[in-house]
């Protein structure tokens, strides 16, 4: 008989590591956030994008109205302390049905954060039309978070092809000019300091009066690049002492993504907006089923949402 234990790969089982810890987890402890994808297809194909969007990838259909709008009810009827409506792409402004969504969210008092890289597709006249609209209703409730990887527009480029800078600082200026509240998402794979990126985005913003706050890191957020052959270490129970850090700071305690999956018949809820693929991550149909904690059994949890550069080694 063998008595050997079984050797496990790293991120292989959902309750242990692979030297044999209890693996960490993150209990739903108070959503703030439901996100929608709107679909994988983007109008252009960055470098490195974390979920490959592209004008070809349609691994994510496109989400309706009337598949989004279930998920409001539900957030009501368990009662959720959902405050913010979030839309990812993608880019969102593809989605023929974005307005609609966008007004559904803002309907129900929710504030509404959509991601988008502020080039053509936003700057459609039935889009802009609908958006004026939206920013007559509701103001500052509706959050436009414009995706610009670097304030240099060479390193911009390089990410995201040639001449994409100057169509999205246009995009932000029309923003600008019709009085929407904007939020910027760079990043940081260029090796400049949080400081030094600061300080260029301050820069940009002061040249074009753009009214967006540098210094809050949710505002003008520098995302570190998500590499899927880092290597990383597994994130036992004993982390979170060890690192002084509580699973409540982590992204999947407060919030859940909606997908609809290319064929599929119904959405589906993830656990976390970076892991549209991973189907070990999907917690059902419902909001109710995806309660669930959530075993942080990928590289991503370890390096994105936990250590964020630490080590949780003794």
């Amino acid at each position: 008989m063998n008595n050997q234990t079984p050797v496990l790969e790293k991120f292989s089982h959902p309750d242990i590591t692979a030297k044999g810890e209890k693996r960490a987890s993150v209990a739903l402890t108070g959503v703030k956030t439901l996100w929608f994808n709107t679909g994988t297809l983007c109008n252009i194909t960055c470098a490195n994008c974390y979920i490959e969007s592209s004008p070809e990838n349609d691994r994510l259909a496109y989400l309706t109205a009337a598949e989004m709008v279930p998920y409001l009810d539900e957030i009501e009827a368990l009662g959720w302390p959902v405050r913010e409506i979030g839309f990812t792409g993608g880019e969102p402004f593809m989605n023929p049905e974005i307005i609609a969504m966008i007004e559904a969210g803002l309907a129900r008092g929710y504030e509404v954060l959509v991601l988008t890289n502020a080039m053509r597709p936003m700057m459609r006249k039935r889009v802009q039309a609908g958006l004026l609209r939206l920013r007559e209703a509701y103001g500052d409730k509706l959050t436009l978070r414009v995706s610009l990887d670097h304030f240099d527009p060479k390193l911009h480029d390089e990410e995201r092809g040639a001449g994409a800078y100057d169509i999205t600082i246009k995009g932000m200026e029309w923003l600008r000019d019709n009085g929407f509240r904007m939020a910027l998402a760079g990043r940081t794979v260029w090796g400049d300091s949080e400081a030094e990126s600061r300080a260029g985005y301050a820069a940009l913003y002061l040249e074009h009066g753009f009214k967006i706050d540098v210094q809050d890191p949710a505002i003008t957020v520098l995302f570190p690049e998500m590499d899927e052959s880092a290597e990383v270490p597994e994130i036992t129970t004993a982390c979170w002492g060890i690192l002084n850090k509580r699973p409540d700071d982590v992204m999947c305690a407060s919030s859940r993504m909606v997908v609809k999956r290319k064929g599929a018949a119904r959405p589906v809820v993830l656990a976390c907006t970076l892991l549209a693929y991973d189907e070990a991550f999907e917690m059902g149909h419902t909001l109710r089923e995806a309660e669930a904690e959530v075993k942080l059994n990928h590289r991503h949890c370890a390096k994105f949402c936990v250590l964020g550069g630490a080590s949780c080694s003794a």
